[in-house]
């Protein structure tokens, strides 16, 4: 068949676009920073885990930072859900889209429950709330490629008394994950806010520990609460 030179041309222009595209990802970017790399060792002991032990093809994944890793009575406080426990330390979603589908991947599961709350801390490198949102719709679609119909939950970044003087980014970051979850195939989001905050709207002390930061066994009870509440309403008859 014979190809034309404009063809040709065409085609090579597109191949070269295709390589700038890929090479210039947001992916790529954050792959590439130590911050990101400092992690491999973390996600390696996952992928070790998931090779010795089996997990039931029923079970919830709850993967993200601390508040998911720390959580050390999920497994009872999630019952009667088998749970695959995949958090580690402080993980922004900068990292864990990096690493999104290598933490999945592995799991055939009932549903996918994300909770990373670091991306806005205070601090001078902080993301933008439309960066936040645009890492977790990239985390999504990567997630899609591999689970298409598996519901997914995001829950909301909480008010904590430690980041509270950045909370009107972090509500905006919530505002836009939220309308990414309303716009996307079986994807929801958890609203846990106003549970967290007294009746004058600050932060409830008493649901943290020491650090004002993580939950403490009351906050984590509230959290189970409001948790399996909403799965409940997408996975008794899914």
């Amino acid at each position: 068949m014979y190809i034309s030179k404009r063809n040709i041309m065409i085609r090579n222009y597109l191949l070269i676009a295709l390589i700038l595209i890929t090479s210039c990802s947001p992916l790529k970017k954050y792959a590439e920073l130590p911050e990101v790399k400092a992690w491999e060792s973390d996600i390696q002991k996952f992928e070790e885990n998931d090779i010795a032990k089996s997990y039931p093809s029923d079970a919830i994944l709850f993967t993200g930072s601390s508040s998911i890793r720390l959580w050390s009575t999920i497994n009872k406080d999630m019952l009667p859900y088998n749970v695959i426990q995949r958090g580690y330390g402080g993980a922004k979603l900068s990292d864990f889209v990096v690493y999104a589908d290598r933490i999945t991947y592995p799991h055939p599961c009932q549903a996918i429950v994300i909770f990373i709350a670091n991306d806005i801390a205070g601090n001078d490198n902080d993301k933008s709330p439309l960066e936040v949102s645009q890492l977790f719709r990239k985390t999504l679609y990567i997630i899609r490629r591999q689970f298409k119909d598996t519901p997914v939950f995001w829950i909301s970044i909480t008010p904590t008394p430690a980041r509270w003087h950045v909370w009107p980014e972090i509500k905006e970051a919530n505002e836009m994950i939220r309308e990414v979850c309303q716009k996307h195939y079986n994807t929801y989001f958890i609203d846990t806010e106003q549970n967290f905050l007294t009746s004058g709207g600050l932060p409830r002390n008493e649901l943290f520990i020491a650090d004002r930061l993580h939950l403490n066994e009351e906050g984590y009870a509230l959290w189970t609460e409001i948790i399996k509440k909403e799965l409940n309403k997408v996975l008794v008859n899914y």
